[in-house]
């Protein structure tokens, strides 16, 4: 039986937000979103996390989480920078963020071993979101299977602007396509995007990724090459700010026929601080959830 571990993704500093959203307190004895999350994935049965961090948030996230997560969980650290690229790559002149999802998941690549899960640090997804996850990396995830949580797409928005999302086509339990869709906001009886992707009007019930993946560390040199030649193909226009996303890695795997991905749907409600404004929201519904007994004292 694997012994899965959890990747949280935990480098952005959140712009829109206006601050470290990683580290804002949202509980009612000022629990921050990793505290749920962290304690939701031992609950479900993870015994180690990765945090991917800027090297200049070391000492704060180990005050403020690590050392904490160490009490019950092995805790190790991988760094991700604007610099770091396959070998024989530059980062050019001009860049000033990292290359996004994917590429935070490839910097953590030398600290995995087997099947991992992959969260975002901001976001709380629900137990049952973990339990799902970390059942399927036991006993399921193989480097040609890995496994995706889905999520309603209504249960991830928010009531205070666009949000981005990978909109995904399922046949028999099985992803087929993840596509992202970068301006999602609900209107009437369906949603509507007006940023990139290629549906502009989806339909209520559609399933979206919301970062929560079971993956396998045997797809890293393949995640290598991906990013190469996704480096390979950018314009200077788009060296400077284009990202290389996840779930189209994902997506690309999936077509070339080099692993299947297995949906596993929660009817979890994501909570997210997207927005400054989403903070009231979440604390609303942090408060509901230790009032009704989901959640202890976390800090």
């Amino acid at each position: 039986m694997n012994k899965p571990t959890l990747l949280v993704l935990a480098a952005g500093m959140g712009s829109r937000f206006g601050g470290l959203k990683q580290i804002e307190p949202l509980g009612p004895h000022g629990e921050i979103i990793i505290d749920y999350s962290l304690y939701d994935a031992r609950q479900a049965g993870f015994e180690k996390v990765v945090f991917v961090i800027k090297p200049e948030l070391l000492d704060t996230f180990k005050a403020v989480i690590g050392d904490r997560a160490a009490r019950f969980m092995e805790v190790d650290y991988a760094f991700q920078t604007v610099d770091m690229v396959p070998e024989g790559y530059t980062c050019p002149e001009g860049r000033t963020r990292p290359w996004g999802t994917g590429h935070a998941v490839w910097c953590a690549r030398e600290h995995l071993d087997g099947p991992f899960g992959i969260i975002n640090a901001d976001d709380f997804y629900g137990r049952d979101a973990y339990m799902r996850l970390c059942g399927h990396l036991r006993e399921q995830v193989t480097p040609e299977h890995m496994c995706m949580v889905g999520f309603a797409l209504e249960n991830t928005l928010t009531e205070n602007g666009a949000v981005s999302r990978g909109v995904c086509q399922i046949e028999d339990g099985m992803l087929r396509s993840v596509v992202e869709h970068t301006r999602i906001t609900r209107e009437g009886d369906h949603l509507r995007n007006d940023g990139l992707g290629p549906e502009k009007i989806l339909p209520l019930g559609s399933i979206a990724s919301v970062n929560v993946w079971g993956l396998h560390a045997a797809m890293f040199d393949e995640m290598t090459r991906s990013f190469a030649s996704f480096l390979d193909g950018l314009t200077p226009e788009e060296a400077l700010t284009k990202e290389f996303f996840l779930p189209a890695f994902v997506d690309s795997l999936i077509h070339r026929g080099l692993c299947d991905v297995a949906v596993l749907p929660t009817t979890s409600r994501w909570y997210g601080v997207t927005y400054r404004a989403d903070r009231e929201n979440i604390m609303a519904a942090m408060r509901q959830m230790h009032d009704d007994g989901l959640y202890p004292r976390l800090k």
